[in-house]
């Protein structure tokens, strides 16, 4: 793969922290590592010393010290310092290197005015609205949950929740009520806090109806508290409180409530795109040490640094970007249109924050390149060290386009990971050089291997993802999951004591990878596997084509079965035999034969998830028969209504005398 666009400096182990953390293990464990790829070895060989030196490298608030660094590496049911208890909240607020008057929280957005929280403001406002839970009747292990936005009383609300050892979560506002209620009656919470509404650009979105019809459908709640968002002027509905009520003045201090490394911290859910949303259940002390090796030792972060990351609260990149102030950061909240008035905005919001890591998602980076747009004219970047993209993989033409029109001199992370392990298990390292249309490296302490078809790890191959050995941040289990079996059944029933995450990875002799999209959405054609992300990368590389999906349709018989192609076209054009020929030019020429689609057919949107994630296996199931509302969890859409489009398609596909035409 790829060119080399970026090079580490001369000096980057006196300038980086995971340049600070190898000399600490030279002086505190006597350990040397000549290069990444050593250092890498040793995290994955050698768990407990590892992990250990995490713990007391960051030099983690413990109540009570642990008893082991884990009990053993078998998986599911490792257990992560025994005997431990601390708290996440606590571990955050510390907020290392940052002075009281300081700033820790920068929130932009499209609904009211930017505000800055200062440290000693953070810790204020917690210490509040911990009190008016306290008052509420919450303690420890009750769940309260937010829908609310990337505001900062939800994550005021995240850490006051955490203090008490209560469990948090969240839905973006612009989930719907169907998607809240398949979340939220699953855990049973007592404490609702929402919004009123909010602006998306120019458009105002109210979701009070939305509120009340969530409120009726769980009865467990005792208390709903409303932030007048949309409307700062409006009166709380009747039987509930206001968020000024729940953060009254009070003089009860801020305190922590211990607790186990396992405990709950907060529900995350699957995308829910197909059945009910897995409830995954993240404990406190693997979160807090997985996102502080993360932020500190991947990212570079420290209490220089302002991290942005657009996401809403309905994603895992917001759970990750919180996390922030616990390595000295201060973050940048953006709650709004990453396109209004036009795709320049994030990057202006960049030059005016000061962001010094900006972190998107690898459609965002496609779109801006599609537009023209050179950020870098536009907007004073020089801050800027390092950019993040996720969500989806970033081709190679991203990555040069980054380095071309945003800066040459900033690092390129593309990561991978999930909602179930909250994190990026393959991503950068500021040791490293990027290669275009490389994910860098594997994250030190995940034993990522790629496994061919017959179980054995391979290197240079395309195989399925596998994590060999445990990690803290693995789920604590999955909410009402007694025996652990639907736990099992998603992780470990493919290769027993082996977590399958459901991705095809190659990864090269250097260590670098390259995910070519989900192993369930796998194009087979002839007994060739194809990743979808190669094949988007060639088809949206078309100027005429804006987005696109692939499913491929097995033959029953056993034959190359077919390769359906669906494509959203700039505006004004339509799809005719000359442009299909381009697409099939291209698809032969750049990829190989059997890319080329039996069918190519034009719709007006392709479905994607809140995440911008694209529903390849939905529209698979619709096409070959699945009634649209058992192929997808419509709330949890972007855009539900493109599914339509879908469904009538297969339905004239049934209807034909040759199911191979539309």
């Amino acid at each position: 793969m790829g060119d080399v666009l970026w090079t580490p400096p001369a000096d980057v182990r006196e300038r980086s922290r995971v340049g600070d953390y190898l000399r600490w293990l030279a002086e505190h464990r006597g350990l040397e590592f000549a290069d990444y790829d050593a250092l890498w070895q040793w995290s994955v060989t050698d768990l407990a010393a590892f992990w250990r030196s995490i713990w007391d490298y960051f030099e983690v608030v413990a109540h009570t010290p642990p008893t082991a660094t884990l009990t053993d590496r078998t998986m599911p049911g490792t257990r992560w310092f025994p005997g431990a208890t601390l708290n996440y909240a606590e571990n955050v607020l510390r907020m290392p290197g940052l002075g009281d008057d300081d700033p820790v929280v920068i929130a932009h957005g499209q609904t009211r005015a930017p505000e800055t929280l200062t440290a000693a403001q953070l810790r204020d406002r917690v210490r509040r609205v911990a009190a008016g839970l306290r008052r509420l009747g919450v303690g420890q292990g009750d769940r309260v949950a937010a829908y609310a936005p990337n505001i900062p009383e939800t994550y005021v609300l995240l850490l006051a929740t955490a203090s008490l050892g209560a469990i948090f979560s969240s839905c973006a506002p612009e989930f719907g009520t169907r998607s809240v209620t398949d979340r939220w009656q699953q855990i049973e919470p007592t404490v609702l806090v929402a919004v009123d509404g909010y602006r998306y650009g120019d458009k105002p979105v109210d979701r009070r109806a939305e509120v009340a019809a969530i409120r009726a459908a769980l009865p467990s709640l005792r208390h709903t508290v409303s932030i007048a968002y949309l409307d700062p002027a409006g009166a709380p509905p009747e039987g509930t409180l206001s968020w000024a009520e729940l953060a009254a003045e009070t003089d009860e201090p801020l305190v922590f409530t211990p607790v186990p490394v396992d405990h709950p911290l907060y529900v995350l859910y699957s995308s829910g795109t197909t059945g009910l949303p897995k409830p995954i259940v993240h404990g406190h002390g693997g979160i807090l040490l997985e996102h502080l090796k993360m932020l500190a030792l991947h990212h570079d972060l420290g209490p220089a640094d302002r991290f942005f990351w657009f996401t809403t609260t309905g994603w895992m990149m917001w759970n990750f970007l919180v996390s922030g102030p616990a390595v000295g950061a201060a973050i940048v909240l953006f709650d709004g249109n990453p396109g209004h008035p036009d795709l320049g905005a994030l990057w202006r919001l960049a030059a005016e924050t000061g962001t010094t890591y900006f972190g998107t998602s690898a459609p965002f980076l496609l779109a801006c390149r599609k537009a023209g747009l050179v950020p870098k004219e536009g907007a004073d970047l020089s801050a800027l060290r390092g950019l993040g993209s996720t969500g989806a993989p970033l081709p190679a033409e991203g990555f040069t386009w980054v380095y071309e029109n945003v800066g040459d001199r900033l690092q390129l992370q593309s990561l991978s990971g999930g909602t179930d392990v909250c994190t990026g298990f393959v991503g950068g390292v500021p040791l490293l050089p990027v290669h275009a249309g490389e994910i860098t490296c594997r994250a030190l302490g995940a034993k990522v291997e790629a496994r061919s078809a017959d179980g054995t790890p391979v290197i240079g191959q395309l195989g399925e993802l596998v994590i060999t050995e445990p990690m803290p941040s693995m789920p604590v289990g999955f909410w009402n999951d007694p025996d652990g079996s639907r736990y099992r059944e998603a992780y470990f029933e493919v290769y027993p004591g082996v977590w399958r995450h459901g991705d095809w990875i190659t990864v090269n002799e250097r260590g670098g990878c390259v995910i070519t999209g989900r192993s369930d959405a796998t194009l087979n054609r002839g007994g060739v596997r194809l990743g979808t992300a190669e094949f988007y990368s060639v088809v949206e590389g078309l100027d005429e084509v804006v987005d696109s999906v692939v499913v491929h349709l097995e033959d029953d018989e056993g034959g190359a079965g077919e390769l359906l192609l669906f494509v959203v076209l700039a505006e004004g054009l339509e799809l005719d035999d000359d442009l299909r020929r381009k697409i099939c030019r291209e698809l032969r020429t750049a990829l190989s034969p059997r890319h080329v689609p039996d069918e190519i057919h034009q719709v007006r949107a392709v479905p994607r998830t809140l995440s911008a994630k694209k529903l390849e296996v939905p529209v698979k199931k619709i096409l070959t028969g699945t009634p649209v509302d058992n192929a997808a969890a419509k709330g949890a859409l972007a855009n539900p209504e493109s599914l339509t489009a879908f469904a009538a398609f297969a339905q004239r596909r049934a209807e034909s005398d040759h199911p191979t035409r539309a």
